[in-house]
């Protein structure tokens, strides 16, 4: 077997060298118990091919330490920390240095690196923090997040974190905290943070969120232009349409008819499709959202599916609605639902609770929509949502009701992910900046460590704030609206992940408990660090009249009493005396590529398994549960019997011989009752300002089992009903094991 090396020269494959690299590797900076050095060898030494390029041989090594991951989650680690070594081989060694070399390409903004140049940045650099990142992780920051030259990867992880610290902080000590904690992983900012912190377009939110500017062609093709430049520059978007007139209504102007919004959504169809996130980083992606009550409604419920005419789809956007209570009411009921244009009922759009119920009922007397039945529309609701996971379900009212931006006016909708509920209108495009709080570190030998959390959420609110005046804003509205109410969006990972590592089973009252507690924890920290920052800068400008400005708390709009663990009334005074900086606060939203990077489950939804394979831009991993294998290595049971049988069961530990309470502790999400899951998020939902991203899982969905559990989740006062809508295929791979093969 021969090594090629870089400069073609040619070299005998040298089992010993490859064994001290392994031997390394395993070592530092932390050793990895679990891992067989020379089984792992053996396995790397027998599928070497005759002539190896040496460029191929780390990436080869990692992909076979990889695949041992079924054995041990370390063996993960493992292939994280070869990369690492191989990306520490092909980057500068300084993170200045990278940082000019980026600067050559133009790509970075004068100002940033005014900043680099004027700090010794280099000497707070822990690289060793690079070999924390399992594979997966590691891959996926290579694939999206680490800048490159036309050479390749620059950035090392840890030169990113710098880059985002460098340019949110504003004096050097400031900087250095931020990447401290960042770096040692307390929380994250959100993708477009991470993208574009220290860029010339440094577009740093999340989120947005717009109205159709008119219903008229010129204020149509406004806002797709608007809806593309947000789209370019790495923000997910949703929309609100309601206000477009249905098909078949009078334009007066042509003395024609109007086409509808499918035509029009086609149109935004194929601007979703060619206007991506950032050039080729993430999709582009568009949510749009309307009202039942609408004429089109039923023609819009059908765009996702997979069968009909093709010119009636629209399968790259994504469907929402935002479902007043009188529609949730005549459907429990069973009685007449009526659909309008908008033309011809203009008040529903921005009209909510009693006020909406009696423009509807005076809409209803005058006769002019048509008459359904409720349950027929809710029928198909249920269809779409058994077929493709959605629409999404909001609910009007406890959006509007619970917010504390109810001051400003009604609003129209959420955002892609369905967790941000802020006001917008024609001349406003509402913003969010997001990051996430990493649960698991605050989870010590003597139990949550509440204090930690919240001073994390105080320094995270102090950093969205940051972000708020550091993002560069694709539109003139958005800016307005930004800079206006100046919200921030504060959400978690890895909730799942606190339960296992405290032996709480997520279904239990105990885990509920802890579940509201922490977010209690988040609210109160981020609300105590927004007072001192209105105290320092002011209060934002829309504060006046809000319900905070009131002394008004989210649990209170719940009807909820906290606990004792903080003294709110103190809060509740300063609150009053200095006013908030930002209005609004929390919003736990998905954290896919974050939490993957970081090894945490994502967001607050519990495993769909303990043993899976994720399929991610950067490749195909196998993800085994930390925590069961570090639980059963202390009962003396993780050995291959075991994992076969989790594998055969798809990740399920349900037919093991494990103790039952560790068996309640690990079930999946498929094992839970969704009843458990919405009781979670009405608990925590008390102390969420905006609102969550809550995924409902079903193996085998009914229309009788989704009306229950969508009536269950409206009752229980949650803003968002359903997110994503997860079912099971009918028919699924046989697992199978190399024993079970040979039995």
């Amino acid at each position: 077997m021969i090594v090629i090396k870089r400069k073609g020269v040619e070299e005998p494959y040298d089992t010993t060298k490859m064994y001290n690299f392994i031997k390394r590797a395993v070592e530092y900076p932390t050793v990895l118990d679990t891992i067989d050095v020379e089984g792992l060898c053996d396995q790397i030494n027998k599928g070497v091919a005759a002539k190896m390029p040496s460029s191929d041989i780390v990436p080869y090594t990692a992909e076979q330490a990889a695949s041992l991951a079924t054995q041990s989650y370390e063996y993960g680690i493992l292939a994280g920390r070869l990369e690492t070594i191989d990306l520490h081989g092909s980057t500068p060694g300084s993170f200045t240095e990278a940082m000019n070399l980026l600067n050559d390409e133009g790509i970075l903004s004068k100002s940033f690196m005014e900043k680099v140049h004027g700090y010794n940045y280099d000497a707070h650099i822990t690289h060793e923090k690079d070999f924390q990142y399992d594979i997966i992780g590691l891959r996926t920051l290579k694939r999206s997040y680490l800048l490159k030259n036309k050479d390749g990867i620059v950035e090392r992880p840890q030169y990113l974190l710098m880059r985002v610290a460098v340019f949110l902080a504003d004096t050097p000590k400031k900087t250095i905290d931020l990447y401290n904690t960042i770096s040692n992983g307390w929380y994250t900012h959100a993708s477009p943070t991470l993208f574009n912190s220290g860029l010339k377009q440094s577009q740093l939110a999340s989120c947005f969120l717009m109205s159709m500017k008119d219903d008229s062609i010129e204020a149509i093709y406004e806002t797709l232009k608007d809806v593309a430049l947000v789209s370019k520059s790495a923000g997910g978007i949703g929309i609100d349409v309601s206000n477009i007139r249905a098909k078949h209504t009078r334009i007066k102007g042509t003395n024609g008819t109007s086409n509808g919004l499918v035509p029009m959504l086609r149109v935004f169809n194929n601007t979703a499709r060619y206007v991506d996130q950032g050039g080729n980083k993430r999709k582009g992606s568009f949510a749009i959202y309307i009202e039942p009550w609408h004429k089109d409604v039923e023609d819009v419920l059908k765009l996702k599916l997979n069968h009909g005419v093709e010119e009636e789809r629209a399968r790259d956007l994504f469907y929402a609605l935002w479902i007043p209570d009188l529609f949730m009411k005549r459907v429990e009921s069973d009685g007449k639902w009526t659909l309008f244009c908008p033309t011809e009922a203009p008040k529903l759009q921005d009209a909510y609770g009693d006020e909406f119920e009696r423009f509807y009922n005076e809409y209803e007397t005058l006769g002019i929509g048509k008459s359904i039945q409720a349950r027929d529309l809710w029928m198909q609701i249920c269809t779409t949502q058994i077929e493709t996971g959605t629409p999404y379900l909001l609910y009007k009212d406890a959006c509007n009701k619970k917010s504390n931006q109810k001051n400003l006016g009604t609003i129209r909708s959420s955002n892609l992910c369905c967790e941000i509920v802020e006001y917008h209108d024609k001349d406003q495009t509402a913003v969010c900046t997001l990051a996430s709080i990493a649960l698991p570190k605050f989870v010590t030998q003597h139990g949550f460590n509440f204090d930690k959390l919240v001073d994390i959420a105080g320094q995270v609110t102090e950093n969205l704030n940051l972000v708020i005046d550091k993002t560069t804003y694709p539109v003139k509205e958005a800016e307005y609206s930004n800079k206006q109410h100046r919200p921030i969006g504060i959400g978690v990972q890895g909730l799942s992940d606190v339960f296992q590592m405290m032996g709480m089973a997520y279904d239990s009252p105990e885990a509920q408990e802890l579940d509201r507690d922490i977010f209690e924890a988040i609210y109160y920290g981020s609300i105590k660090k927004s007072i001192e920052l209105a105290q320092r800068d002011g209060p934002y400008n829309s504060f006046p009249n809000s319900p905070a400005s009131k002394g008004v708390f989210q649990f209170n709009l719940w009807g909820v009493a906290p606990s004792s663990r903080f003294n709110w009334d103190i809060i509740r005074s300063k609150m009053l005396k200095h006013g908030l900086r930002n209005s609004l606060l929390t919003a736990p939203m998905p954290t896919a590529s974050s939490a993957q990077i970081l090894g945490n489950t994502e967001s607050f939804e519990p495993r769909t398994s303990n043993l899976y394979v994720r399929r991610v831009l950067s490749g195909e991993f196998v993800i085994i549960n930390k925590y069961l294998q570090m639980t059963c290595q202390k009962l003396g049971m993780w050995d291959s019997a075991l994992i076969n049988n989790i594998i055969e069961h798809k990740g399920s530990v349900q037919e093991t011989n494990l103790p039952d309470e560790v068996k309640q502790c690990f079930k999946t999400t498929w094992e839970l009752s969704q009843k458990s899951i919405i009781d979670h998020a009405a608990a925590r939902g008390a102390y969420i300002d905006q609102s969550q991203s809550l995924n409902l899982y079903m193996a085998a969905p009914t229309h009788s089992k989704l009306t229950s559990m969508h009536f269950y989740g409206w009752k229980k006062g949650l803003k968002t009903g359903c997110y994503y809508l997860r079912t099971q295929p009918r028919a699924t791979a046989i697992n199978f094991t190399c024993e079970s093969c040979s039995a």
